[in-house]
């Protein structure tokens, strides 16, 4: 799904090349059936297993945006001169990045390039979001990232995020707290790349959010479309890459490269 900020998250689905208001559809019945076809998101062949959200196995094997750096950027490698594709590396690494902290119903870090916001906190669930430092490359904003660890989570608790809109909290305060804890180790980076590569994001202002959801689920009980291709009930809201049906959820971001077919019932 794509998402945008707006008084309430805009959701849109992608189906065969036409936008599906997801928005639209809360308060209705709808069906999600997996049609049992995985096509791979890079080179285009069928699959019978997706890695790395909507990869075959070659590509997962090849590609260097399924490399291990991707989901451990303070383990990027390009420095070393072992990167899979310096092209990419170029493209993507080699870019400048924010880190920042999120309210997904709790305290969370992470990095992304500039332009992936808000739309990186809107696919997290979060609820609030402010960027705290900003770095020259990936491995930079990984390594910061990987020091601010030590003092707050880099993990979103999905279950809890789904079940409540949780406590606004005050980033501005938490970004003090956790730089001051982090201030030697922030200092040895800035000294080892320099501060103008590593540097506190001035001026930047905290962001709120606000999801379409008429009502939170009691219980959180994941669907899996492998095992059940067929989903059915009462859209009851949209937050994250979920979907919140009366009986259940599913992260639809999950199923990328599967072909799927939605359908309201009346």
């Amino acid at each position: 799904m794509t998402c945008r900020p707006g008084d309430r998250v805009e959701y849109h689905l992608n189906l065969g090349g036409t936008e599906q208001s997801m928005n639209a559809l809360i308060g209705q019945r709808i069906r999600l059936r997996y049609l049992s076809t995985i096509i791979c998101q890079h080179c285009g062949r069928k699959t019978n297993k997706s890695f790395a959200q909507g990869h075959c196995y070659p590509c997962f094997q090849t590609l260097a945006s399924c490399d291990l750096c991707i989901m451990s950027p303070d383990r990027c490698h390009l420095h070393l001169g072992t990167c899979r594709d310096e092209g990419f590396a170029e493209r993507f690494c080699l870019q400048p990045h924010r880190v920042y902290l999120a309210n997904s119903t709790g305290l969370k870090v992470g990095i992304t390039r500039a332009e992936n916001l808000p739309s990186r906190w809107l696919d997290q669930g979060a609820t609030q979001g402010l960027v705290i430092m900003t770095t020259a490359t990936r491995r930079q904003s990984g390594l910061v990232e990987a020091v601010l660890k030590a003092h707050v989570s880099d993990r979103t608790q999905w279950q809890r995020m789904l079940k409540s809109a949780g406590d606004v909290m005050d980033l501005e305060a938490e970004r003090d707290r956790i730089m001051a804890l982090a201030k030697t180790e922030i200092a040895a980076l800035q000294a080892e790349f320099g501060v103008e590569q590593i540097s506190p994001a001035v001026g930047a202002q905290p962001m709120a959010f606000e999801y379409p959801i008429a009502q939170y689920p009691e219980k959180v009980k994941s669907h899996n479309l492998e095992k059940l291709p067929t989903l059915e009930g009462e859209l009851q809201g949209i937050k994250g890459q979920y979907l919140m049906l009366d009986h259940a959820v599913i992260n639809l971001r999950k199923y990328t490269g599967y072909e799927v077919a939605l359908e309201t019932i009346t």
